[in-house]
């Protein structure tokens, strides 16, 4: 198969001998067929449809990969051991996980704030309308809550939101900032985004993932939000730099935690129902994090139990709800954490510093009266000791909330989203110079790079123990049903179906999973093929039934990478079928935007085992992820870290060099971006080579 070509036409087929041109058509209905009587399923497609592994097997591999990825918080030795283990997973999560890439850059950019109109609070106390930019381009409306009679410092507040479309006009929000102003506080209240006047599709969270395709972190939109709000808060006259508190809800209670570990200005901090350890969350479903809460390799130096650790010896109140209908219960949320940072704690000398409260009333996911009064006790007790007038019981103020129409600070149009970022990031990528001419230099660019799509990707060696469940023969097509287990950690299900004695053997891989690839399995049948049809990992049987994606994210934040363990999968078992049933090449047919990219990966990685591809709807270029603005949580292992910023699908292409790569019916994007590949081919002896 290795130096054969693929004449244009409209479907192409890999097989022994010259590929064969075959023009699918499918059968006319029979008139006696009524639309209320669903068509017979063909035998082919009976034996697809055979369950193999059942749906609890697929999570439970997950678990369990996850599980012995996450690392353990550990008791330090001493206090000097502690500050330093502190201090140096500090600098790794800023270094090696936030600040990735572009977001270097933007480490270091000025705050830009641009003051608008004062409107009237309520008594005592005024409400200024600002915006500041995260990042260069990406304006965040803000409103600071400020005592009319300041003198002296006095403490600040930066008050967070989490996922609430009424974003910083929420009510509870509101009366939080406006009971602190009361209290002779300054409480700036800052919009999240993709919520309230930050709502739009460019935004969407999942989007953020766009950035990490292109080697830019796409959390660190998120964390400049907030670092550069402390910046403005911090820069006000009458700021107190020693009295530096955050809370928020959900969301927020993430970005409360996840700025005040790694930001030593926070002195004082109330995260309210926004995270659990990653331990807790592997069995927990209901606290799996978006994407934020997730970044690529974050897990790799720390879990959230390190996070909470690390807040030692500065006060802080975990709060949790005893009933919570969204996430981060307390009996399951909580306890992880403290005994993880309890010891910490005690070890300084601060173990009163460290507080919890669980909410019972209504102990759902709220951060209404009780919650907050619990944060005003905190802030009275640290902020205002031995103050007689600090009273902790909320202020009535509920006719001086705003409508979120009075709340609105202007922004640009024209701000910055997720995605006109990640176009941006783009348009120069990826980093790599143009195709060599010669052979002896082609052949040495492929070694160097596919060293590095192995870095990038992460693929493993995985092995494969095959167990035969059964078999059966109806009309002569024999079906053998595999369980395939890879290197004890992940299951695949594998249907096998071949008629008489095949000379070759195609595998088959589907979007929608092997179920949905009747037509395409019965083509290469009649061809002549034995047909492997096998579901890798978030693919067909493989697919976890609740919250896949955000396993999938959780596998990314582990330091590995969802189309890395699918591309190992699919070389595995393409080297397993070549011992197994020693009948010439195997080719992979693939059919969707998602199992094309794993396939033409696995071939650009294996030049032994695949002789050859078929990728059917496949992307012309890694690029129309992002224009399509599509996320994470519907194609997760599109959004590769980096793999854009090293290849597109033209030099994934150009590894697989010399097996032929082909593209059935291709799009003119397709063409475009492929164009050099015929040239290429003719360097490993393709003469003839013509991809579509």
């Amino acid at each position: 198969m290795k130096n054969l070509y693929f004449p244009y036409a409209l479907s192409f087929v890999l097989t022994l001998g010259t590929p064969v041109f075959v023009r699918s058509q499918a059968p006319e209905p029979s008139q006696a067929q009524s639309k209320s009587v669903p068509p017979r399923v063909s035998a082919v497609g009976e034996f697809l449809n055979h369950a193999i592994i059942g749906s609890e097997e697929p999570l439970a591999d997950v678990q369990a990969f996850l599980e012995a990825r996450i690392p353990r918080a550990n008791m330090p030795a001493s206090r000097a051991a502690w500050e330093m283990e502190a201090s140096t997973l500090r600098h790794r999560v800023l270094d090696e996980i936030v600040f990735r890439g572009q977001a270097a850059e933007w480490r270091d950019a000025k705050t830009q704030v641009e003051w608008l109109e004062t409107i009237e609070g309520g008594p005592g106390y005024r409400i200024k309308k600002l915006r500041y930019e995260a990042l260069p381009g990406l304006w965040i409306p803000a409103l600071l809550y400020e005592p009319v009679a300041l003198s002296g410092r006095v403490p600040v507040i930066l008050n967070v939101n989490g996922h609430d479309g009424n974003g910083k006009a929420a009510a509870y929000k509101q009366i939080r900032c406006i009971n602190q102003a009361k209290r002779g506080m300054i409480a700036l209240n800052v919009e999240w985004l993709n919520m309230g006047q930050l709502r739009k599709p460019g935004l969407d969270h999942y989007r953020m993932n766009q950035l990490d395709l292109c080697g830019t972190s796409g959390i660190a939109p998120f964390y400049l939000a907030m670092t550069r709000a402390l910046d403005l808060l911090l820069a006000l006259d009458h700021a107190d730099s020693n009295r530096v508190g955050v809370a928020g809800l959900s969301g927020g209670g993430w970005q409360t935690i996840f700025l005040s570990a790694l930001d030593t200005r926070v002195t004082l901090c109330n995260p309210v129902a926004g995270y659990s350890s990653f331990l807790t969350r592997v069995r927990n479903l209901s606290d799996l994090g978006d994407s934020e809460q997730t970044p690529n390799d974050l897990a790799t130096v720390a879990d959230y139990s390190h996070l909470t650790a690390m807040l030692a010896p500065r006060p802080a109140l975990l709060t949790f709800n005893a009933r919570d209908d969204c996430c981060f219960a307390s009996d399951h949320a909580l306890p992880p954490l403290m005994e993880s940072a309890g010891p910490v704690y005690r070890l300084l000398g601060k173990e009163t510093n460290l507080r919890t409260h669980t909410n019972y009333d209504p102990g759902t996911h709220n951060f209404e009266i009780e919650n907050r009064e619990q944060l005003y006790r905190l802030i009275g007790d640290h902020f205002f000791p031995g103050t007689g007038e600090y009273d902790w019981r909320e202020i009535a103020c509920t006719n001086e909330l705003k409508t979120a129409e009075q709340l609105t600070v202007d922004i640009p149009e024209a701000s910055a989203d997720f995605n006109s970022i990640a176009l941006e990031l783009a348009r120069n990528l990826p980093r790599e110079p143009a195709f060599p001419t010669d052979p002896v230099s082609a052949k040495r660019w492929q070694q160097t790079r596919r060293m590095k799509l192995h870095q990038v990707v992460r693929t493993r060696n995985y092995t494969v123990r095959a167990e035969r469940l059964s078999s059966v023969e109806t009309n002569g097509l024999t079906a053998v049903f595999w369980r395939l287990k890879l290197s004890g950690i992940w299951t695949v299900p594998a249907v096998e179906i071949y008629r008489g004695k095949p000379e070759a053997t195609t595998i088959l891989v589907s979007d929608l999973g092997r179920t949905n690839a009747t037509d395409q399995a019965e083509r290469l049948l009649a061809l002549g093929n034995r047909v492997l049809a096998v579901d890798p990992f978030y693919f067909g049987e493989c697919k976890i039934k609740s919250r896949d994606y955000l396993f999938a994210l959780l596998a990314a934040a582990v330091g590995e990478r969802p189309l890395g363990i699918q591309a190992s999968q699919l070389t595995a078992i393409a080297r397993w079928s070549q011992s197994e049933h020693r009948t010439g090449p195997v080719a992979v047919v693939a059919l969707g935007p998602r199992t094309s990219l794993v396939t033409l990966v696995a071939a650009a990685l294996e030049g032994q085992a695949i002789d050859g591809v078929e990728l059917h709807g496949a992307l012309g270029s890694l690029k129309e992820v992002l224009e399509q603005n599509w996320g994470v949580n519907t194609r997760p292992e599109l959004f590769c870290f980096g793999l854009l910023e090293s290849f597109d699908v033209a030099q994934l292409a150009a590894l697989a060099a010399p097996i032929p790569v082909v593209f059935p019916a291709a799009s003119p994007r397709v063409k475009t971006e492929l164009a050099e590949i015929q040239d290429w081919y003719r360097l490993f002896g393709a003469s003839e080579y013509r991809p579509w």
